[in-house]
């Protein structure tokens, strides 16, 4: 039904609509981009640079001329960096946030661990070419729905199908923390109502991960539900915990550290309150959205602005996403560029959208940073990408050279051509829609 519904959408879109660009072409020569500032992010930037990639895999990264045989791209005056990581998305699990028939991240069983992010992904969304045109190659994907939500994917942005387009899956499995707080009114029967809605989760998550380990130890029938929380009742994956308040992370922390379990908490607006206890317990943040209001009256307008800067100053671990709808993607880079303008500096910036998230989904022996033998999964761009003014002209999956076309560039060119017939002179395109 969601797919039906998405082609005609398509269709109705007429004329201005743009078509999803045909994935590119497996990598068949070397590519080497010479005299580039190159920001490999696990290492130190290098000026001028070369960058050498074969067959998907990054083959050198330093100085010299390009090796014979290879196409070489001159990357004088540009930047090159990897590919931009969203650590937290449900871009291909919506189209459209106000039609529930296109919004597959969103399940209706409270306890649906084995629902898959990689499998419900759609590789025909318009969102998809827009977001990697600003740098965003690579996005994790999260169901959300109940207590117990299903497992994440991290998926590469190009492809023919969900398969071709999944680096690795399941990643984790999503949980969502019942609200702790009750919230006080003139209604008692509020109250109760608050409290058994999270008594009821809580009852209901505690009892999957019992009914989880008994089906683990042989004590309980076969259910696919519990076979899919394998990998997270073994160590092997993270729980990924949505939570903001601090009641809620310091009970996500304790619910982990009493079954042993690998822990990542997402949100994390309240997170530097517990820097202590997530520090102690080595909990990772994907923080949400940078660029949101102050969640009580109280705190101060730039509250959400500095959480990862005090997370950095606290020791702990974090990564950033961009924590809106699918249709903002795009803005990843601004909100690192935001958490810099607040307390981050460069280097932690540029890596909280990078390598952190790679380290953290435990993906970083093959992206996030560029260095050898890692996947060519990188970009170039006319300046630094966390600038609004930056345009990305280049972008690599794994070697192949993407096309950057999108629905924006093509309203674009549309309404230029539109201008051009009334006898305006027209503004030149800057960007380039094709490496």
């Amino acid at each position: 039904m969601r797919r039906v519904l998405l082609l005609l959408c398509l269709c109705a879109a007429g004329e201005a609509r743009a078509a999803v660009p045909t994935p590119a072409q497996p990598q068949e020569r070397p590519v080497a981009i010479v005299g580039a500032t190159i920001h490999p992010v696990s290492g130190p930037v290098l000026a001028s640079g070369t960058i050498v990639f074969d067959h998907g895999r990054i083959v050198s990264v330093g100085a010299g001329p390009a090796p014979g045989g290879a196409d070489v791209v001159d990357g004088a005056g540009k930047h090159v960096y990897p590919g931009l990581i969203d650590a937290w998305t449900n871009l291909g699990l919506t189209e459209i946030d106000a039609n529930r028939a296109t919004r597959d991240y969103a399940e209706v069983a409270p306890i649906a661990p084995n629902v898959r992010a990689d499998q419900a992904f759609q590789p025909e969304s318009e969102l998809i070419p827009v977001t990697r045109s600003n740098g965003v190659l690579l996005a994790h994907v999260t169901p959300r729905g109940g207590v117990l939500g299903g497992q994440s994917a991290l998926m590469e942005l190009d492809g023919w199908t969900n398969v071709d387009m999944t680096l690795r899956a399941p990643l984790g499995v999503v949980v969502t923390w019942p609200n702790m707080l009750v919230v006080r009114g003139d209604d008692p029967r509020a109250e109760a109502r608050q409290k058994d809605a999270r008594d009821t989760a809580l009852r209901n998550l505690n009892q999957a991960f019992d009914d989880a380990q008994a089906w683990r130890t042989g004590a309980a029938a076969h259910d696919r539900r519990w076979e899919s929380m394998r990998g997270v009742l073994e160590g092997k994956q993270p729980l990924l915990v949505v939570a903001e308040e601090v009641h809620q992370i310091e009970a996500a922390v304790a619910f982990a550290a009493e079954r042993k379990l690998k822990l990542v908490i997402y949100g994390g607006y309240d997170a530097p309150l517990v820097a202590e206890l997530l520090k102690a317990h080595d909990v990772p943040v994907i923080v949400s959205s940078i660029l949101r209001s102050p969640r009580r009256r109280g705190d101060p307008y730039d509250a959400a602005f500095t959480v990862p800067a005090r997370l950095a100053a606290a020791g702990v671990r974090f990564a950033i996403a961009n924590g809106g709808g699918a249709w903002s993607e795009r803005n990843l880079p601004y909100q690192a560029a935001t958490a810099q303008a607040f307390g981050l500096t460069e280097d932690q910036a540029l890596e909280a959208i990078t390598l952190s998230p790679a380290r953290i989904l435990g993906v970083d022996d093959r992206v996030g940073a560029l260095a050898a033998g890692k996947d060519a999964t990188l970009i170039v761009t006319d300046g630094d990408v966390l600038e609004e003014s930056s345009h990305v002209l280049k972008a690599y999956i794994e070697g192949r050279a993407v096309d950057l076309t999108d629905r924006q560039k093509v309203l674009d060119e549309k309404y230029r051509e539109k201008y051009r017939r009334l006898g305006a002179k027209a503004q030149p395109t800057t960007v380039s829609t094709n490496p």
